[in-house]
């Protein structure tokens, strides 16, 4: 199949999926439509989705549609299918892991599906993880619980070990379910596949919590996500209006993007100030946060500051330490800011009580509501019905209610961060009040 590449604005994107051969087995299928890699769905990008364009036009773009094709490049009576999690825990992974099982035992009819335990780490025989056979009735009611049947574990493993793993197994086709560092991963294990000549499909769902994967708008769980972030902000606006000069703060998900501290702000309307960490804020001075928030007080006797776990970075130590998967470690700014609102209320006489919400691994480790259920489903299907094609090194998403066959390179480009020159964040913003915060506003906004 040709390359389809588009180049605009010195900006290149190709949207061609690797094949691992010509699809010529009879799909097992019947009675529904099936998707060919020729029509594919067909959009514009515009700066809105695509920072980095600027002025320029949007882009026309074709993705290939997800669904099932009408010829296979495995048989798939004896195609041996493997699952791994990996990375932190969020809503909805029970439910991809159910959807991929149920569609390859259900339609497809594989041989069978094993479970990776403990993320990347199961594919290695030092660490002592067995394999876990998934079935329909090993899986019929996980999506009713929260986080990962199979476990999880962050940090990389080597990729030549992780293939000597799935040639051992006899694998055929591999659903890694994890974040940025995860799709790189699944890059590293592609790569050594190639080398090897051998014929492994690796098929990428996106899972992040933060919502921070490129040309994924929306990632599973997000919906959910939100959804309980608002209960904890609610909750803050109680106990702030329970108290005479009240602050609520709520700390929220969000390393590098603010996503989830903006969609929950946006959603509950009960927010004076939410600080992520695309946003350069200052603490002092006019235009700072304190002298707006003893104003607020000063005018309505309470307050609701909500911030992402990323946030505030620029006013702290940089620290050059990392976690096990890589990402830096940050600074405790909460800690921080409620030190600052300490010494700033008591410089000048202003009595107050705060009460300090953290409610991310609560929010992280919750079922996934009805929307994201919905979406998991959509994905784990996509995911068997690209394998099963000989599809590689991709990942499934939805676009603009589409459901798309995505290229790696293009999910692992850079991280999908808020835009704050967008009407999104202006949304957010107007909802706040906080526009006269420097830093919240791009100067563009004035021109």
């Amino acid at each position: 199949m040709a390359k389809r590449k588009v180049n605009t604005a010195d900006i290149s994107i190709d949207t061609a999926i690797p094949t691992l051969g010509t699809p010529k087995i009879p799909s097992p299928i019947s009675h529904c439509r099936f998707e060919d890699d020729v029509n594919g769905v067909n959009m514009f990008l515009d700066k809105e989705f695509l920072e980095e364009l600027g002025d320029a036009p949007p882009i026309p773009i074709r993705f290939e549609s997800a669904g099932p094709r009408r010829h296979l490049f495995f048989d798939t009576s004896k195609t041996k299918c493997a699952i791994v999690t990996c990375g932190g825990l969020c809503p909805g992974i029970n439910d991809v892991i159910r959807a991929i099982v149920m569609e390859a035992f259900h339609n497809y009819r594989v041989a069978g599906v094993m479970g990776i335990r403990y993320g990347l780490e199961g594919f290695i025989p030092q660490y002592g993880h067995e394999i876990v056979n998934l079935t329909p009735d090993s899986v019929s009611d996980i999506h009713q619980f929260g986080g990962t049947v199979l476990g999880s574990s962050r940090g990389p493993q080597n990729p030549e070990d992780i293939v000597d793993a799935l040639e051992r197994m006899n694998v055929n086709c591999l659903f890694m379910i994890g974040g940025d560092g995860t799709m790189k991963a699944v890059q590293s294990i592609v790569t050594e596949i190639t080398k090897r000549n051998l014929k492994i499909a690796v098929i990428g769902i996106p899972k992040t919590i933060d919502n921070d994967i490129s040309f994924v708008p929306q990632s599973f769980g997000f919906e959910t996500a939100v959804d309980k972030a608002t209960e904890a902000i609610r909750c803050a606006h109680t106990e702030a209006q329970g108290a005479m000069n009240g602050i609520g703060l709520v700390k929220l998900m969000g390393r590098e993007s603010g996503f989830i501290a903006a969609h929950s702000t946006f959603s509950i309307k009960e927010v004076n100030f939410v600080l992520i960490p695309e946003t350069p804020f200052e603490l002092d001075g006019p235009g700072g946060l304190l002298e707006a928030l003893a104003e607020r007080l000063k005018h309505r006797k309470h307050a609701v500051i909500v911030v992402a776990e990323g946030a505030g970075q620029h006013l702290m130590s940089t620290s050059k330490e990392t976690d096990a998967s890589g990402n830096p470690v940050l600074g405790d700014f909460t800690s921080l800011l409620r030190e600052r609102i300490k010494q700033h209320m008591d410089s000048i006489g202003m009595a107050y009580s705060l009460k300090y919400i953290d409610p991310s691994y609560i929010i992280r480790s919750v079922p996934a509501n009805a929307n994201d259920r919905i979406y998991c489903g959509f994905l784990g299907q996509s995911a068997v019905h690209a394998a099963m094609a000989g599809k590689t090194s991709m990942v499934v998403g939805k676009i603009m209610d589409r459901y798309v066959h995505l290229p790696l390179h293009l999910v692992t480009r850079k991280r999908h961060k808020v835009n704050i020159h967008s009407v999104y964040w202006r949304a957010v913003v107007e909802s706040t009040g906080q526009s006269a915060l420097k830093g919240m506003v791009p100067a563009s906004y004035c021109d």
